[in-house]
């Protein structure tokens, strides 16, 4: 019980546990957010950086170009190219990145579908600002063309960007097999 007694207020042991269970969970949600990455095979690998504006004392901005395979997808692979910011924001990790992402993807392999998936489900996901920012790049099926396309935006919480990039993949015959899968038997829409 809190006492007013004419000293201090005092809290009881479980309202102290309770204080120490949500302390610790929320130093838990801040080290998954801050400190723990993600699994390296969900992250996309580093083809090279430029920079483009020069900081004195802090690290410059820079287009950093990176390269992921699909995951539902095999054979194809998209390469996108992003901004990032350098400055003292940037440094920490607390500048909210722009929108001007750039997309390409193409076909690096026999095409095979590993499962079923979903006109317009995410194919990659990453945050791009300390909290309400984030990059998609989603995977559709044009059926009539038997061609999967791929697009790259950033939303918000509130407003997102109209600024995006869209990339096709015709789905072609590779090597001597000459087989060729059909995207539409691969989505559930």
């Amino acid at each position: 019980m809190i006492s007013w007694s004419g000293g201090p207020v005092t809290a009881c042991p479980k309202q102290r546990a309770w204080r120490a269970a949500a302390l610790g969970l929320l130093i838990a949600n801040l080290l998954t957010i801050f400190v723990i990455p993600a699994s390296a095979a969900d992250e996309p690998d580093l083809i090279f950086r430029r920079s483009t504006v020069f900081k004195w004392l802090t690290p410059n901005d820079k287009l950093a170009t990176y390269g992921l395979d699909d995951p539902v997808v095999e054979g194809v692979a998209c390469h996108f190219t992003v901004p990032e910011k350098g400055g003292v924001k940037g440094w920490l990790g607390l500048a909210e990145e722009v929108s001007d992402i750039s997309l390409a993807c193409r076909q690096v392999g026999p095409i095979h579908f590993r499962q079923k998936f979903s006109q317009g489900e995410d194919m990659f996901r990453q945050r791009r600002s300390l909290f309400f920012k984030k990059m998609q790049i989603v995977r559709g099926c044009d059926p009539k063309r038997n061609t999967l396309v791929y697009m790259v935006y950033s939303d918000r919480l509130i407003e997102g960007s109209p600024q995006n990039s869209t990339s096709s993949v015709p789905i072609m015959p590779w090597g001597a097999a000459g087989t060729i899968e059909k995207c539409a038997d691969f989505t559930t829409d």
